[in-house]
């Protein structure tokens, strides 16, 4: 707890441009959230480091899973941990879009009408079970996801930075659900599945031994201005060389030529893979991405932009096995060797 605490006071986001420790403090930073976040969610790092990699990349997260998975405890640990304003909705048939986004209301002293926010206005927005909302509910993310504003009345208003979305959906007892459009599917960076604990981690959790902490007790890490500073700076001094970039929209591709597939993943997933492959290697300490970023990201990031045909889905095929194939088929570039200076001494000939 100590330790977690004093790296929570010596993070600086004012970190130099091209300064080798603002990577080190934001690796500080990134290894210190997740830390905290493995407490509550016990057992499930992997799956942390997706959740801090789509915060940092500012995009956002689909979790989803059967019940008592953790689905909602890693959004109310990653949302404790972070110290930034954060409101849940619990998504009913019922819920109207402007329960969602705000509504205008015309106040008669004044003669004017008054923009009274929803919860949307946060930093991080728990959309829980957001597939039990109508269609036209959901849609109501659509704007606010891709484009960080709502528009009510034809005003626009921006929601604060840094602006994460974490959904949460149950895979199993669909019945009085709505399953998400594939417009709002692409606007999720990662969709990420927690699954069963491990034997060791499940028998602390059962027996509420006292290293598994509840996520509203976790010590603030990093705040709101924390998080947005070390965002712009991964996206401003973490290079993305162009063969890596080449690799990962040519993984992308793949995905669309599959016989197994109707819709593969189009070039917003390339961009998602690109702009998670820099915080992955930020993470790492790395002031560039490799190809390995993009392999370790590719199933989290294009999975569920893949929409399988009739006869897959008969087959029961599986779209991360698209994936692995495309990964499998696609060579990834080779690393270029640095230039070797001329020796000083090496001039004449034998």
């Amino acid at each position: 707890m100590d330790s977690l605490v004093a790296a929570a006071e010596t993070v600086d986001p004012a970190c130099p441009p091209d300064d080798a420790s603002g990577l080190g403090r934001f690796r500080e930073c990134f290894v210190a959230l997740a830390d905290t976040v493995e407490r509550a969610l016990k057992g499930k790092r992997d799956v942390v480091e997706l959740a801090l990699t789509a915060l940092f990349a500012e995009g956002h997260l689909l979790v989803e899973d059967v019940p008592g998975t953790g689905k909602t405890t890693l959004a109310r640990a990653l949302a404790a941990s972070v110290g930034a304003e954060c409101r849940r909705v619990q998504f009913t048939p019922d819920l109207l879009p402007s329960d969602i986004t705000g509504v205008s209301v015309f106040r008669q002293g004044s003669g004017t009408f008054e923009f009274l926010p929803g919860p949307v206005f946060a930093h991080i927005v728990v959309a829980d079970e957001i597939n039990r909302a109508s269609p036209k509910t959901q849609s109501a993310l659509l704007e606010v996801m891709e484009e960080r504003r709502v528009t009510v009345d034809g005003v626009p208003h921006a929601v604060p930075r840094p602006f994460l979305v974490v959904a949460t959906q149950n895979p199993v007892d669909m019945s009085g659900t709505y399953p998400l459009p594939e417009a709002q599917l692409d606007r999720f960076m990662m969709r990420v599945s927690p699954g069963y604990p491990d034997h060791a981690s499940e028998v602390a959790v059962a027996g509420d031994a006292p290293e598994v902490a509840v996520a509203e007790q976790l010590p603030v890490i990093a705040t709101a201005r924390h998080v947005d500073e070390f965002a712009r700076f991964v996206r401003g001094h973490v290079r993305v060389a162009e063969p890596v970039v080449d690799y990962a929209v040519r993984i992308a591709a793949a995905t669309r030529t599959s016989p197994l597939v109707r819709l593969g993943a189009g070039p917003r997933g390339s961009v998602a893979l690109v702009r998670a492959a820099r915080v992955r290697a930020a993470a790492a300490g790395r002031a560039y991405a490799v190809p390995d970023d993009i392999k370790a990201l590719a199933p989290a990031v294009l999975t569920h932009r893949l929409l399988l045909t009739p006869d897959a889905e008969l087959a029961e095929a599986a779209a991360s096995d698209i994936v692995a194939t495309a990964l499998a088929d696609t060579p990834a570039p080779r690393p270029v060797p640095e230039p070797v200076p001329a020796s000083s001494g090496a001039r004449g000939g034998a």
